[in-house]
């Protein structure tokens, strides 16, 4: 299959099964046969609860796991067998802590511009661009271990924008902040998007973030995708199908097409270690 000129993502078939062991409860099939298109300059919202298979399809799609079963490309590249190809596209911001600490806000930075490549003439101005566009130019000399949790996740941000990325993957870019530092993020999003051109692809558990900035959402449960299309098309769909919900959220949305909620993240912004452990306990059950 050829990726058309529009679709960044294309997933056919995908199925990713975790092999455990009669001791542990045998096998889990993580993600269920996806079938999923994200066009070229959209933002896609992938939604579901924690262990819906949305991290397990975002680690398919940036490489991180290999297509056992079906088919994904990006950008008309093959996941399978033009890895290193694909990862030139890509910036990618984890549920996990990915900012070192010990090293300042530009020291991270210039770190991944190395890690994705970047030629060593360019390196300094793509740095210092990639700080300009989070708002951490005035931070940039001092520690991360000092920033803010809204800042350690800008400054993952500029991790990821640091090579130019055409696709930009934001796994719960969010969890864990507050709603002014939540805030500050999508505005560097969104600014860097409308500059660029980019295509972005996230998760969260944040409906408000979802229905305000993502063009269509995939809703997924148990593996599989449940519904998909634009906030307003599936919010439709329900108010079509359900009386008594005349004017339904995106929560009233979710529990429709599944019949349970989504569970959602809780807390304040706190520092880079609160971050650190908020986020590593959104990883242990998402």
């Amino acid at each position: 299959m050829t990726t058309g000129p529009d679709e960044a993502v294309v997933c056919r078939g995908l199925t990713y099964t975790f092999r455990r062991g009669r001791r542990k409860g045998g096998d889990t099939r993580a993600v269920d046969g996806v079938d999923l298109t994200v066009r070229a300059g959209e933002v896609f919202g992938l939604l579901g609860p924690n262990g819906a298979g949305k991290t397990t399809t975002i680690r398919a799609i940036t490489t991180l796991l290999p297509t056992a079963s079906g088919m994904v490309e990006v950008f008309g590249r093959d996941t399978a067998g033009r890895r290193a190809e694909v990862r030139r596209l890509l910036g990618y911001v984890p549920q996990q802590l990915s900012a070192d600490a010990g090293l300042t806000g530009r020291e991270n930075v210039a770190l991944f511009a190395r890690v994705f490549d970047v030629p060593r003439a360019e390196r300094s101005a793509r740095v210092a661009q990639a700080l300009a566009a989070v708002d951490l130019t005035e931070a940039a000399d001092r520690l991360a271990g000092t920033y803010s949790g809204g800042m350690v996740r800008r400054l993952e941000l500029a991790q990821a924008l640091v090579s130019a990325p055409r696709l930009l993957v934001l796994d719960e870019p969010t969890v864990g902040l507050d709603p002014i530092a939540r805030a500050s993020v999508w505005e560097r999003v969104d600014a860097v998007r409308r500059a660029t051109g980019m295509t972005v692809l996230v998760t969260t558990h944040y409906m408000d973030e979802a229905d305000r900035h993502c063009d269509r959402i995939a809703l997924m449960d148990r593996g599989r995708i449940r519904a998909l299309g634009t906030p307003g098309e599936l919010k439709a769909r329900v108010r079509e199908q359900d009386a008594a919900l005349p004017d339904p959220t995106l929560d009233d949305v979710f529990r429709h097409f599944s019949g349970r909620g989504l569970a959602r993240g809780e807390g304040t912004e706190g520092d880079f270690n609160d971050v650190r452990r908020t986020r590593r306990t959104a990883n242990r059950v998402g």
